[in-house]
């Protein structure tokens, strides 16, 4: 099932309720880009994403050293299927000018293949500079016909209202605010962050929906993920998190077989968020893709969120 298009915060622009990231296109230190898959894996991933309705892709210039918007900017021009594209500027400490992400944005134009790019964000908070001196940057983005739209990611509550003040006054919305935000990681309900979104119409973008794989299913005390997920994960968070997956299990035999995955990305879908889970190949997005065409019901999602409250207080 095909759902349909959801509203990009208060922007003309509709994506579906779930989009792909492409973090692991690339990506060779935290995914093993080279080593467990490779550029036909994302090949098939993209049209795996594209035949479930899933035309929302989320890239970064700094994903694979730029690689991830250069595999982008070749499946696009393969396809005539209409892509929603979004992509981030990261404020290293030496760019301190807004000079610095128009350079950017037009270099991560040049790998996308694109004279204009849907969303534009900027990727993390840089605190020597105010959230006032990007947002102008954004603004001018904007008003040059580079971007449709105007993102951050990582962003509190004050960032958030800051951000979208400067913005307003040139007429621009701030679209979203792209977070980590699942199961295991609820911070941004407790800090803010998710009230003012909700208060400014902002559309909370949901990264690592899975706690990059924890949540789906795969991983246990015994068998933690390789590389440096393992040492982030180790066997004492395994156990910790046992309940959890032993819930969602539970909850997806009740919906007809669904995945932990699918039930986690589904609970993200319920609270409002638009989650970004990554697809290294095309069984990966198929399987998120489920998560798609259903709904939790509220007695789920009270028990999901109780059970992971401890868990993911932040």
């Amino acid at each position: 099932m095909i759902e349909a298009p959801v509203q990009l915060g208060k922007t003309d622009i509709r994506i579906p309720p779930m989009g792909t990231g492409t973090w692991e296109w690339g990506d060779r230190l935290m995914w093993g880009f080279g080593r467990e898959y490779g550029a036909h894996e994302v090949d098939e991933s993209f049209h795996a994403s594209l035949a479930a309705g899933i035309n929302f892709f989320d890239t970064a210039e700094i994903y694979g050293s730029g690689r991830s918007e250069k595999f982008l900017g070749k499946l696009m021009a393969a396809t005539d299927r209409k892509v929603v594209l979004a992509t981030k500027f990261l404020p290293f400490p030496w760019r301190v000018t807004r000079g610095a992400l128009h350079a950017a944005l037009r270099a991560s134009l040049k790998r996308l293949g694109r004279e204009s790019v849907e969303l534009y964000q900027i990727h993390q908070p840089y605190p020597p500079n105010a959230p006032e001196v990007w947002a102008e940057a954004l603004a001018e983005a904007a008003q040059r016909g580079l971007i449709r739209a105007a993102g951050v990611s990582n962003y509190n509550a004050d960032w958030t209202r800051r951000t979208q003040g400067v913005l307003a006054r040139h007429g621009l919305p701030l679209a979203s605010n792209q977070v980590e935000y699942s199961l295991l990681d609820r911070h941004i309900e407790h800090d803010g962050t998710l009230q003012a979104c909700r208060d400014l119409g902002v559309t909370i973008i949901a990264y690592s929906p899975l706690r990059k794989g924890i949540l789906g299913g795969r991983y246990s005390p015994a068998h933690p993920p390789a590389g440096p997920r393992g040492a982030m994960y180790n066997a004492g968070y395994l156990r910790r998190v046992d309940p959890l997956l032993g819930l969602l299990r539970e909850i997806g035999t009740a919906h007809g077989g669904k995945t932990p995955a699918q039930v986690s990305l589904n609970w993200l879908i319920c609270k409002g968020a638009v989650p970004i889970p990554g697809g290294k190949d095309a069984r990966q997005v198929e399987e998120n893709a489920g998560a798609l065409g259903w709904r939790l019901s509220p007695e789920d999602m009270t028990r999901l969120d109780e059970v992971s409250a401890p868990l993911g207080a932040g």
